[in-house]
C-alpha cells in the first residue's frame, strides 16, 4: 500500500491548531517588546508605576537638596513599597505654562506676561517648556522645548477673551505631557479658576439657597466630574500642579454678592485648592497683581527642591476607582517630606 505524503483531516486540523497558537503567542509577545519600545507610548510603558514628586524640609522650612533614595520610605495604604526608581532634585522637568486668556484675565495681561518671563529666567536650562492659552478654546502657541526665548516670544504675542474652559485646557494639557515620556512633569496654570460650563452646575445646585451658608453646603465641588477626571489623568502621569489664583477669582472684589455667586466662586476655589494638594503642589493666591512675578519665582524655585520617586504597588489586586493613601518618611527625624496624599488606581 502506497502511504499518501499529505497529513490526514484529523491531523492537519491538530497541526494547524498548534501552529496557531505558537502564531499567536509570537505576535503578543512581538507586540509587547514594540509597545516597550516605542517613545510615543508612555502610557503602556508606566502602567503599574506610581510617581510621586517630594519636597523635602527641615523643622527651620530649609530646602533638603542632598538626599539620596535611600533615605526615604514609601507607604501606600500603609505598607512600605520598594522603591524602582529615583530622581534627584536637579533633574529636569517638562513644564506647561497653562495661561487664562478668557475674558475676566484682560486687565491683568501686562504683569501676566512680565511675570511669566521671571518665571522662565528662574527655570534650569534643561527644563523643557510649553506654553497652552486658553478661554473657550484651547491652543498650544509653543510646543516643548529647552528655548526659552522661543517661549517668551510666545508669551508676548498671547492674547484673547471669552469664556474659560479650565478642566478642558487642563485635560489638554495633562493630554501633551505623556507625550513626554518618563519626565518630571508639572503645570504651572494662572487662572482665576471660575470655569464657564461649572459654575453654570454649581449655579443649579445652589439656586434655592437663602444665605451664603446654605448655598456652599449645596455646592459639592469635589464631586465634580472633569475635576476628578483631571485629577485621575494627573495620578496616572504623576504631574504636579502649582495653580496660581488670579484676583478676580476673589468675590469680596465683585460690585454685587449673593448666595449663589458666593457659592460659585467658593466652590471654584476649593478646586483649585484640591488640584495642588491631590498632586502635591501648592496654590498660590495672588494678592496684589504686584506680586504676581515673585510668586512665579517662588513656584520655580519649589520646582528645583522636588526628589521624585518611583514605586511599584505590591497591591495588584485592587479594584479600578479604588483610593490609596500614600505617605512618605525621611528617615533622618528632624526632615519632613511633602507630597501629594493619594491616587486614584
Amino acid at each position: 500500500m502506497i502511504r499518501s505524503r499529505f497529513l490526514s483531516f484529523p491531523d492537519l486540523k491538530s497541526f494547524c491548531t498548534t501552529f496557531a497558537l505558537i502564531l499567536a503567542c509570537a505576535l503578543l509577545s512581538a507586540s509587547t517588546v514594540f509597545a516597550q519600545d516605542n517613545p510615543d507610548e508612555p502610557l503602556r510603558i508606566n502602567t503599574s508605576l506610581v510617581q510621586l514628586n517630594v519636597g523635602v524640609v527641615d523643622r527651620q522650612g530649609k530646602a533638603a537638596l542632598n538626599l539620596s533614595r535611600n533615605d526615604f520610605k514609601v507607604y501606600e495604604d500603609g505598607v512600605l513599597q520598594p522603591i524602582a526608581d529615583f530622581e534627584p532634585v536637579a533633574a529636569p522637568f517638562s513644564l506647561v505654562l497653562l495661561l487664562d486668556l478668557s475674558g475676566s484675565t484682560v486687565t491683568f495681561r501686562p504683569q501676566l506676561k512680565q511675570a511669566a518671563y521671571r518665571f522662565l529666567d528662574a527655570l534650569a536650562p534643561d527644563d523643557r517648556v510649553a506654553v497652552i492659552v486658553f478661554n473657550e478654546k484651547v491652543k498650544t502657541i509653543e510646543g516643548f522645548t529647552t528655548d526659552h526665548k522661543k517661549i517668551a516670544k510666545a508669551i508676548e504675542y498671547a492674547d484673547g477673551r471669552g469664556e474659560t474652559h479650565f478642566y478642558d485646557a487642563l485635560k489638554y494639557t495633562l493630554a501633551q505631557l505623556t507625550k513626554e515620556g518618563k519626565r518630571r512633569k508639572a503645570i504651572v496654570v494662572l487662572t482665576d479658576g471660575i470655569d464657564t460650563e461649572m459654575r453654570k452646575l454649581d449655579r443649579q445646585q445652589a439656586a434655592s439657597a437663602h444665605t451664603n451658608d446654605e448655598a456652599i453646603a449645596l455646592v459639592k465641588p469635589n464631586a465634580s466630574g472633569p475635576l476628578n477626571e483631571v485629577l485621575r489623568a494627573a495620578d496616572h502621569e504623576g504631574v504636579t500642579i502649582f495653580p496660581l489664583a488670579l484676583p478676580s477669582g476673589d468675590p469680596t472684589r465683585l460690585p454685587y454678592l449673593d448666595p449663589v455667586v458666593t457659592a460659585i466662586y467658593s466652590a471654584a476655589h476649593t478646586r483649585l485648592q484640591s488640584l495642588a494638594d491631590r498632586t502635591g503642589g501648592r496654590l498660590s493666591e495672588i494678592r496684589h497683581l504686584e506680586d504676581l512675578g515673585w510668586l512665579y519665582a517662588q513656584v520655580a524655585a519649589n520646582l528645583r527642591t522636588l526628589y521624585t520617586i518611583y514605586y511599584r504597588p505590591t497591591n495588584t489586586n485592587a479594584p479600578p476607582g479604588s483610593w490609596h493613601p500614600v505617605r512618605v518618611e525621611v528617615t533622618n527625624p528632624e526632615l519632613v517630606a511633602s507630597t501629594k496624599t493619594g491616587y486614584t488606581r
